[in-house]
This record gives C-alpha cells, structure tokens and sequence, in this order.
C-alpha cells in the first residue's frame, strides 16, 4: 500500500470516530472538525458525502480516475520499445533531446520516470548532500573555523572579510579585511589564533571547498604548515583548523 493510500485510509477511521462523537451530541462541529485537522466547512462536506454514499464518497477520486493528461497505453509502449530496440544505453538527458527533436511533446522527468518504471534505466544513487550540518563542539578550541565573504562593506569597495572563530562558542579568535582572500589570508588567521590561543596539536582542511578567487589558496603549503606544527606541538589537546568558504 503506498504512503498516500495509507493516509487516505487513517483519514476515514479518523472521520468515522469524529463523525459518532458528532452524532452522539458529544461534541460540536467545529470540535469534531479540529479532530480531523479540517475546517467546519469541510467536515460538512464529509457528512454529506458519507450520507449519501457511505464510505466510498469520501474516497479520493484521484485515486481511482485516470488523469486525462495521462499518457496513452500505446505511447508508453511505443516510447519503450523504441528505447530497447535502437538506443539501449543511453543516458536519459541524450536519449530526451532525440526523443525532442523527433517531434515527442513529453517532458524530460515523464521520459525517465517511465524509462526507470520498465526497467530499462537504472535510477542513480542519491547525491550527497552540498553542506553537511554539524553540532557544535562541546568544549571550546577543539574545531575552528575559517570564512572568507565578499561584501560591499563600504559603499563602492568590495573586501573580503576573513574571520576565524570558534565552533563551540563562536568567539572570533581574528577578523581583518584583504583585497582578495588566498594563502596569505589563510596564513595570517591561523597566525592570530596562535599568538591568542597558543600552538595548536593538528590541522586540516575540507576536501568540499571551492575556491574561487582569481588568488587560489595552495592547499600544498596548508598542509605543509599543519605538518609541520604537528612536529613541534606538545599540548595533548586536540585544535582543529578547517577553513571554509561560503
């Protein structure tokens, strides 16, 4: 049974009840109708079509009528034997733009929905998502983040403003403004928390960052500096540096 069919079926146990207690004189309309989640306007309709036609006037009719934009059993047929007999293989987006310039009216989502519901393409596995959510750090400088964001802080000049602070508690260790944000910038954040807050024990950086200033961050010397601060850290507390770019 599929979730709309399901819902449909809970809606009308739902009804029944709310429609006894009404009959009973136990409660109002419009008690009955908050029951339901409708309003007393609806419940009405509901006690109309249940009187007249019982339990089948409250079903759905979307559920048991075919919509007349729904496409003919011989086109359905036609579109997958013409996919099976002379373009097996192709992806959907190629297979569409044939399937356009051939005359066919269909959008691309009906062409794939009705390619995969045969069986002749195979659904793609679900993209990740574009940014994770996290939960804050328990205790502050274990995660400290990085953030460059282009603004038109005074009127006609342009600045990036690079801020460092902390995951748990939001403190900015440094904030300062640079024409372009790069290595430098990245450099100089990681320099402050230092001075401030002493020697962190390892770095790193997101592998989902994209940079897209014309002064690319090289991520080569990044590394090289965290490398390097891990040899010479001591502190058993863990300080992680992951930069990131909005």
């Amino acid at each position: 049974m599929r979730r709309t069919e399901l819902l449909q079926e809970i809606r009308i146990m739902r009804f029944e009840e709310a429609y006894g207690v009404w009959t009973g004189k136990r409660l109002s309309q419009k008690e009955a109708a908050r029951i339901l989640g409708v309003c007393t306007r609806t419940f009405r309709r509901y006690i109309d079509h249940y009187e007249e036609n019982g339990l089948e006037g409250l079903l759905d009719k979307r559920f048991t009528q075919a919509s007349s934009r729904r496409a003919p059993v011989d086109e359905v047929t036609a579109l997958a034997e013409q996919y099976e007999g002379r373009h097996r293989g192709w992806n959907v987006k190629h297979f569409h733009l044939w399937y356009r310039s051939d005359g066919g009216q269909r959008s691309y989502t009906w062409l794939k929905n009705t390619l995969q519901s045969r069986g002749l393409v195979s659904k793609a596995a679900r993209k990740g998502t574009h940014r994770k959510r996290h939960d804050p750090s328990p205790l502050p400088g274990m995660i400290v983040h990085q953030d460059g964001s282009t603004h038109e802080w005074v009127p006609g000049k342009k600045w990036d403003l690079i801020v460092t602070m902390d995951d748990a508690t939001n403190e900015h260790y440094s904030m300062f403004f640079v024409q372009e944000e790069g290595t430098v910038s990245s450099f100089q954040g990681v320099r402050d928390v230092i001075l401030q807050r002493g020697l962190f024990s390892s770095g790193r950086i997101l592998r989902e960052i994209r940079w897209t200033s014309p002064y690319q961050v090289r991520h080569d010397k990044v590394r090289v500096l965290f490398c390097r601060i891990n040899k010479l850290a001591s502190s058993p507390n863990l300080l992680t540096l992951c930069t990131s770019r909005r």
